[in-house]
């Protein structure tokens, strides 16, 4: 029976800022095939390949929709090589190597009962202009039944090790303890070899048989007490660990404190000698505060956003970055670490920040890094299960009337200074305290940034708007 790419369609999955993301119920396997039949027609018109790379996260769903994307290929006579469960950087980084397009199944922090597929160039990954191409795309395949056998190829993972441990001496990490928060990280595995490999004791923390949806964004009081906790009972240096896919970075300093991800991406920035950054309107002000880049580019929020502005920046600058809020880290051009060369590599990544703070901190440990910056701290949550419609309608009308909406939200003694609807809804108050509202690319959530100059006003700021948008009629 033959099936057609309007397979998508049907689905009802959509594209977010990364990737395609839905219920699992919606990837079947003609909707994985039909995805894997579109991204391969777009592939051929820019690019010639006979082979194409996919790896999994440790969902559930995650294998099987490997094994319906792998058997679209065989229908296309490529060959899939399969690299297992590894982290998405590792995924992209081999396939850039090996000039050759790939799939990663995941659905990154969202919900064991969601999942995704990220869609890589030989050069990277895909653009919005792709995604377009990929919506549209006309093919015809027949229905998807005997589905392979996965058979894994241990490449990406070596590879992905050997780009790190080769940059640096293997007393680097000498005398550290570190911690490894493993939950049901794609790079659980490979991440305790890295850090031994560089000279540091570790202790395997907190396995899990289930997916656990780790949000490196809104990390829940839970996890925050954790790290407190194992950062004494263990004696901990430093607490590693990343959210489902492995491409943005969770990292604890020595007293079990959680960073921000834009902070260390910022540190990270600053120890690459980076000249140029591209980051989303979401990140810290501090970063321009600081003066200390040559440029600094905001987009809109999402990797793709980042990574289009690279282009522009490495015709103008040298070595060029990007971050994001989520803490995952864009390397724009090649860079120079211990006079050795550390390729680009233009998608989100959780180790190279790791490593380059942890160097960075040497004997003083890591909290004294975050102290030499200027004192701007942001916070965050979200509301779940919050429709995007209903998101969308709350933002036109605060747009329309934002003194109205300040008042709205419970804010009464403060006036709008500056107001930004790059992605959302960003609002600067006169103490320059700021609100940003934005509904999540990737599932039904509604999303609260907030920045001050201390803490507790930054998650005041974001409770009270996430407890007032709840009782706003739309």
């Amino acid at each position: 029976m033959l099936i057609s790419s309007n397979e998508i369609t049907k689905s009802a999955i959509q594209f977010g800022t990364s990737g395609a993301r839905g219920l699992v119920t919606q990837f079947t396997a003609n909707a994985c095939a039909a995805f894997t039949h579109a991204f391969i027609s777009c592939m051929e018109k820019q690019f010639t390949f006979k082979q194409v790379a996919i790896a999994i996260d440790n969902r559930p769903s995650s294998p099987a929709m490997a094994q319906a994307c792998i058997k679209a290929l065989e229908q296309l006579g490529i060959e899939a090589i399969y690299y297992g469960v590894v982290p998405t950087p590792a995924l992209a980084y081999v396939s850039m190597q090996d000039n050759m397009p790939c799939i990663m199944v995941t659905g990154s922090h969202i919900p064991f009962d969601r999942n995704g597929l990220k869609f890589y160039r030989p050069d990277g990954e895909i653009s919005k202009v792709d995604e377009l191409d990929i919506l549209n795309a006309k093919a015809e395949f027949e229905t998807i039944s005997d589905l392979p056998q996965l058979v894994v190829n241990t490449k990406a993972a070596v590879t992905y090790v050997e780009r790190y441990t080769s940059l640096f001496d293997n007393t680097l990490l000498a005398g550290k303890r570190i911690g490894i928060y493993e939950h049901s990280s794609a790079g659980r595995e490979l991440y305790a070899g890295m850090f031994i490999a560089l000279g540091a004791e570790v202790i395997a923390l907190e396995r899990s048989d289930e997916f656990v949806p780790i949000d490196t964004e809104a990390v829940s009081e839970a996890d925050k007490l954790k790290a407190k906790n194992w950062s004494v009972q263990y004696e901990l240096d430093f607490i590693f660990s990343t959210d489902g896919d492995g491409d943005r970075p969770l990292v604890a300093d020595e007293n079990g404190d959680w960073l921000r991800g834009d902070i260390l991406g910022l540190l990270c920035s600053m120890a690459l000698n980076i000249e140029a950054l591209a980051v989303p309107v979401s990140c810290n002000t501090v970063i321009e505060s600081i003066s200390y880049f040559k440029h600094v580019e905001r987009t809109k929020i999402g990797s793709p956003y980042v990574i289009a502005e690279f282009t522009h920046l490495n015709k103008l600058y040298g070595p060029v970055a990007g971050f994001e809020a989520n803490g995952g880290y864009l390397l724009g051009s090649d860079v120079l670490i211990n006079n050795k060369k550390l390729k680009a590599l233009p998608t989100r990544d959780a180790v190279l920040p790791a490593l380059m703070l942890l160097a960075a901190g040497g004997l003083q440990g890591i909290s004294h890094l975050v102290r030499s910056l200027p004192k701007r701290v942001t916070h965050s949550d979200r509301i779940k299960d919050f429709a995007t419609a209903s998101s969308l309608a709350i933002l036109q009308s605060a747009q329309k009337n934002p003194k109205l909406f300040l008042k709205e939200l419970g804010f009464y003694n403060v006036d709008l200074k500056e107001q930004d609807t790059t992605d959302g809804f960003r609002m600067t108050l006169n103490n320059n305290d700021v609100i940003h509202l934005r509904p999540s690319g990737n599932a039904p959530e509604l999303r609260c940034y907030a920045e001050s100059d201390t803490i507790t006003q930054a998650i005041y700021l974001v409770n009270q708007t996430l407890k007032k948008i709840q009782t706003i009629d739309v």
